[in-house]
């Protein structure tokens, strides 16, 4: 670790000090140190994330949200390696999916991120890393014996999908509690930033709203008021369908992500089943909804 911080410094590693591991987390990483006075937190890709992330993709998002107050700058990421160095937050807190107050939050800094229209020269193709993850596993049959059945009802509603599917903009797809933190300014205020772009790309925005919703285990009551507020209660018909829609890929979506980072023996235990169970309900779910038989 030290001598990645001295490489991309220019510094010699002994100016680097108060060295401590923070997280290890899903995808990476994160560690926190002190150079020249100032404490920062480095970030190292973890095991097979070279296959996941495309790291040139993902220092172009930063460099299109960069001043925009939707996440602190970034003092250095590097495209090739994927090392990302960002300033010290203090008085860090994630969102708590169970707190009304932080839920209402987090929606007013996804809408105004998505009101936003942001641009960049990638998308985020939910159907073809489906596919791309389940390819990584080189053959190995999915852990789950239904799986085949399961993808067909999850690419049965693509159509739908098709048909509806709102404006493509800049979207987080990441966009999970733990992604939005709460930090304390100088005066004892709380704001809230949104962190972790690696997969972000043009999408359908509406894909940050299951993604949120998925990773917080939501039951359906729970993801309709999510939708609900979202929308200030005005969701169309159609776009609550289009939601359920994207939940069931986007559950099958992180399964397969989960029984790659397996191979490697990083296991997500509950998170990859509940994840699976989302691309099983939601699909029977909203072929229900749609008509299909």
């Amino acid at each position: 670790m030290l001598e990645i911080v001295a490489d991309v410094m220019h510094c010699d590693k002994h100016e680097i000090t108060d060295v401590e591991m923070l997280k290890k987390g899903m995808t990476n990483r994160t560690f926190c140190f002190t150079y020249n006075g100032n404490k920062l937190l480095l970030r190292i890709p973890g095991e097979g994330t070279d296959k996941l992330i495309d790291r040139r993709r993902e220092a172009e998002v930063y460099h299109v949200i960069a001043g925009r107050g939707l996440c602190d700058d970034v003092v250095y990421i590097d495209p090739e390696r994927g090392y990302k160095i960002t300033r010290y937050l203090h008085g860090v807190r994630n969102a708590d999916p169970t707190s009304a107050d932080d839920v209402r939050r987090c929606i007013e800094k996804l809408r105004g991120f998505h009101e936003m229209k942001l641009t960049v020269g990638h998308e985020f193709d939910i159907y073809g890393q489906i596919d791309y993850y389940e390819q990584l596993r080189c053959g190995t049959p999915s852990v789950y014996a239904d799986y085949e059945e399961t993808k067909r009802r999850v690419l049965s509603l693509r159509s739908y999908i098709g048909s509806h599917r709102g404006q493509f903009c800049l979207t987080h797809i990441d966009a999970v509690p733990d992604n939005f933190l709460f930090t304390t300014d100088s005066n004892g205020n709380e704001e809230l930033q949104l962190t972790d772009w690696e997969y972000a790309g043009m999408q359908d925005p509406h894909v940050d709203i299951a993604m949120f919703c998925i990773y917080s285990g939501y039951s359906r009551e729970s993801i309709d008021s999510f939708i609900d507020l979202y929308f200030d209660g005005a969701c169309p018909d159609d776009t609550r369908i289009k939601i359920y829609c994207y939940i069931s890929a986007c559950g099958l979506l992180w399964s397969n992500w989960c029984e790659y980072k397996h191979m490697f023996g990083v296991t997500f235990g509950e998170y990859a089943q509940i994840q699976y169970d989302y691309a099983v309900d939601y699909s029977r779910i909203a072929e229900e909804m749609i008509g299909i038989v």
